[in-house]
């Protein structure tokens, strides 16, 4: 359940556990028992360590904009990749593949 805080006008800012359905809802000053609105206040995202930040960042891009394999080339993509070509195969004079440290008796396609 995530913590909200509310204003009571007598007594100040206090802070609630409460489940998200009813994060509208008044909710009663734990002293005074004044039906209190719920304040908009910034994340406490300074005291989170790197990993949990990272965390949280890689959850919110993947929430609204999911990778999806149809929409990109699949891994191994070769015209994508920032490294040279590997040298595995090398043209024959007449036009054949060579394939330097393969199993001859293995078709390509």
């Amino acid at each position: 359940m995530p913590l909200y805080e509310y204003g009571c006008p007598a007594c100040g800012v206090f802070e609630a556990f409460l489940p998200m359905a009813r994060c509208r809802e008044d909710v009663a000053c734990p002293q005074c028992g004044t039906a209190s609105p719920r304040v908009a206040s910034a994340p406490a995202l300074g005291v989170l360590s790197d990993a949990l930040r990272a965390a949280h960042a890689a959850n919110e891009r993947s929430a609204h904009a999911p990778r999806s394999t149809r929409s990109g080339h699949g891994m191994g993509c070769v015209c994508c990749r920032t490294s040279p070509k590997s040298g595995k195969t090398r043209q024959t004079a007449d036009g054949g593949k060579a394939f330097l440290n393969a199993r001859p008796w293995m078709i390509s396609h």
